[in-house]
């Protein structure tokens, strides 16, 4: 199935895998982050984050989902954005990438992504949305039996 664009509230989803746009100390953060760990139950996701932690940039985590309806959250740390010219591009890619990879190896048939390092990390949205969909898009590729949503919170990302 393609590349799935919805407008919703990630934590609210019934799929197998939501990703969480995570930092690299898998702390409770800001924007989609906090509203997983509150969605999830702070408590026992930050005792699940704190054996994982730290993660690299890039790099994709797995933990159970606990009072999500998702039975997994793949925590991914995206690049912060500086100006474009600094690896942010590739860093972001592996967030996806490797969240997918993460995603199959668990058994996964549906994964939600947010828009990662758009948020607080500054990543500008529209370049963000094409990273998205052409790293997610070629994974499909290979991947048919997977069904992937790109969860935008706001038509705005998707506008620019």
């Amino acid at each position: 199935m393609p590349l799935q664009i919805i407008y919703s509230d990630i934590t609210k989803l019934n799929v197998d895998a939501i990703v969480n746009a995570a930092n690299k100390e898998l702390r409770m953060g800001s924007g989609v982050c906090g509203a997983i760990f509150l969605a999830a139950g702070v408590d026992k996701l930050k005792t699940a984050c704190n054996e994982l932690s730290p993660i690299k940039t890039g790099e994709a985590v797995l933990t159970d989902g606990f009072d999500l309806p998702s039975k997994y959250i793949i925590h991914t740390a995206g690049p912060v954005y500086n100006d474009g010219n600094h690896g942010e591009e590739d860093l972001l890619r592996d967030s996806y990438r490797n969240s997918l990879i993460c995603a199959a190896k668990n058994g996964c048939k549906s994964i939600a992504f947010p828009l990662i390092s758009s948020g607080s990390y500054g990543y500008p949205k529209a370049d963000a949305l094409n990273v998205a969909k052409t790293t997610i898009n070629d994974f499909i590729i290979e991947h048919e039996d997977m069904d992937v949503f790109l969860v935008l919170f706001d038509k705005e990302a998707h506008d620019e």
